[in-house]
C-alpha cells in the first residue's frame, strides 16, 4: 500500500495487524463457479501476453442470480445442488457448482462425477428410435432377466402392455432393459459417445438404468443436442478477448454442429420427454409453457436429476451429497424438477414460446390448478411414479412419424457418417480436424448377440 501511494510509511510502520478484524463475508458470489471453469481455456484461444485483456463471455447475470436462487431455496439441508443453462447454440448463461462458493468453490457441475439413474434413458430409446421403433409401439412391463440381471421397477411391481411413451414418461426400468438388449448395449453407448458423453461408459445390462458416472454439463449439453433437432452442441463460455487497447485477440467462430440423429429420431425423444413432463415423473418442470425433460433418481436416493428444454434454453440440475451417501426422499421429480422450473421461469420470460414439433395435449383434468387435481386411486394395474405415487395415463398426441423430416439447408449441418463412426469409435480417426482433441474418443464395437456382450454386474445399480 505504500508502495501504491495509498499510505504513508509512517502509517504503514504504525499499523498493527493482530488487531485488525477482517469483516466477515456476507453472501456468495456464485459466478465465479463460471469465471473458474471459463477463463482457463484462455490459455488455449490465445497466445500468453503481459497485456492486460478484455474477456466477453456468454453468462447472463440475471439468468445466474435465478439460478443461484432456485438452487439455493430448493436443494435439501446437507445436499449439495449444482446447475448448468445452455442457450440453443451451447453458450453458457447460467452455471451453479454448489449452494455457496465462499464455503466450496469445488465445481459440481463440471467437475463431479455422478450416476445419472433414468435420466440416462435418453440415449437408450434413442437408440431403439433409430432402431426403428415408434414412440406409439407397444411393450410389456413384465419380470425380464438378462446375463443373470434381473432389474425391478421402483414400485415393486409390473404394469403389462403398455405403449412406448408411457414405459419412458414413467421410468420404466424393465422396459429399458429389453430395449437395452434388443438394440444392443453397445448401441447405448454408442449414442452417449454420439451425444458428447466423455466419461467411461461400460457395456453391461444394468447401463441402461445409468450406472456410468457423468458430468452434469455433459448430460446437459446432450439434452440441448436433441432440443437443438439432433444437431451438436458444445458448451462455450467465451465469445471475444482484446487486449484493453481494443485489438481483438479472439473472436469465436460460428459453428454448424454435426447432426448426430436424423430428425424423425430427434422428434420422437422430443415427444417422449414431453410427455415425461406433462403426464409422467417430472410433473414438477411444468412451466406454463411447453417444457420437455426426464427426471433421475440413483440408488437409494443418493443422486436426483432434472434435465429439460424450453424455448431454446436447455437446463440440467443435479442434487446429491458429496459422500454419496443417501438422502431421503430425495428424487428427479421432486426437488431438482421444482428447482428446474422455478429458473426456466425466470430465463424464459421474455422469449417467445416454442411448440415443439409434436404437441402432447393434456386432458381437461390435468389442466386444473396443481391444488385442485387428483390422480386418482390405483386399480390392480395401475401405474406409479418413481415417487410412488398413483398415476393416469390420458393424453392425446400427434406422433412423430406422421412428420415428415425436413430437408437439411445447404449450409447447415449434415448427417456425417464417417464422423459419427469416428466418435463411436468404429473406425479411427482420420486427420482432417473432425476428431476429438481431447483423447476421448471410445473403444466401443457395433451391436452384437447377447452372448458376445460383457455378463458383469456393476457394484451400484440405479433403481431409476
Amino acid at each position: 500500500m505504500v508502495d501504491a501511494g495509498v499510505i504513508s510509511q509512517a502509517q504503514a510502520d504504525s499499523a498493527e495487524p493482530a488487531n485488525v478484524q477482517l469483516a466477515k463475508e456476507t453472501g456468495q458470489n456464485s459466478a465465479r463457479y463460471f469465471s473458474d471453469w471459463a477463463l482457463p481455456q484462455l490459455d488455449m484461444l490465445i497466445d500468453e501476453g503481459s497485456e492486460a485483456l478484455d474477456v466477453y463471455t456468454t453468462i447472463d447475470l440475471g439468468m445466474q442470480r435465478a439460478a443461484t436462487a432456485s438452487i439455493q431455496a430448493n436443494t435439501p439441508g446437507g445436499v449439495q445442488g449444482a446447475l448448468v443453462s445452455l442457450d440453443r447454440d451451447g453458450a453458457v448463461r447460467a452455471m451453479v457448482g454448489g449452494k455457496d462458493y465462499v464455503t466450496s468453490n469445488y465445481n459440481r457441475a463440471t467437475q463431479a462425477l455422478r450416476q445419472p439413474g433414468s435420466a440416462w434413458k435418453l440415449f437408450v430409446y434413442m437408440a431403439a428410435l433409430e432402431a426403428g421403433y415408434k414412440v406409439g409401439d407397444p411393450v410389456v412391463d413384465e419380470p425380464v432377466t438378462i446375463n443373470g440381471w434381473s432389474p425391478r421397477n421402483s414400485s415393486g411391481r409390473f404394469s403389462g402392455t403398455m405403449d412406448l411413451r408411457s414405459a419412458f414418461a414413467y421410468s420404466i426400468n424393465t422396459v429399458a432393459a429389453k430395449l437395452g438388449d434388443e438394440v444392443g448395449f453397445s448401441a447405448v453407448a454408442n449414442m452417449a459417445r454420439r451425444f458428447g458423453i466423455t466419461t467411461p461408459v461400460n457395456t453391461h445390462p444394468s447401463m441402461v438404468l445409468g450406472s456410468a458416472e457423468v458430468r452434469v454439463i455433459d448430460m446437459t449439453a446432450a439434452f440441448a443436442a436433441v432440443a437443438r433437432g439432433g444437431v451438436s452442441v458444445q458448451p462455450y463460455g467465451i465469445t471475444k478477448v482484446t487486449t484493453a487497447s481494443g485489438e481483438l485477440l479472439y473472436q469465436r467462430p460460428a459453428e454448424r454442429g454435426q447432426t448426430l440423429v436424423d430428425h424423425w429420431v430427434a422428434a420422437g425423444i422430443t415427444d417422449l420427454l414431453q410427455t415425461a413432463v406433462n403426464t409422467g415423473t417430472g410433473r414438477a418442470a411444468q412451466i406454463g409453457r411447453p417444457v420437455a425433460g426426464k427426471t433421475g433418481t440413483t440408488t437409494s436416493n443418493k443422486d436426483g436429476w432434472f434435465l429439460g428444454f424450453s424455448s431454446g434454453i436447455t437446463t440440467g440440475v443435479w442434487m446429491g451429497r458429496d459422500d454419496a451417501k443417501a438422502v431421503g426422499g430425495l428424487q428427479g421429480g421432486r426437488a431438482p424438477a421444482k428447482a428446474f422450473a422455478d429458473y426456466m421461469r425466470v430465463a424464459v420470460a421474455r422469449r417467445p414460446v416454442e411448440q415443439f414439433d409434436t404437441e402432447v395435449v393434456l386432458p381437461e383434468w390435468q389442466l386444473e390448478d396443481e391444488g385442485e387435481a387428483y390422480m386418482g386411486e390405483p386399480g390392480e394395474e395401475g401405474f406409479v411414479d418413481e415417487n410412488g405415487m398413483p398415476i393416469e395415463l390420458p393424453y392425446d398426441s400427434r406422433p412423430p412419424e406422421s412428420i415428415a423430416p425436413p430437408l437439411p439447408p445447404e449450409d447447415g449441418p449434415v448427417l456425417d457418417q464417417q464422423w459419427i463412426e469416428e466418435q463411436t469409435g468404429r473406425r479411427p480417426p482420420t486427420d482432417n480436424g473432425m476428431a476429438p482433441k481431447n483423447g476421448a474418443v471410445p473403444k466401443g464395437t457395433p451391436p452384437g448377440p447377447p452372448s458376445a456382450r460383457p455378463q458383469q454386474r456393476p457394484p451400484v445399480e440405479p433403481s431409476d
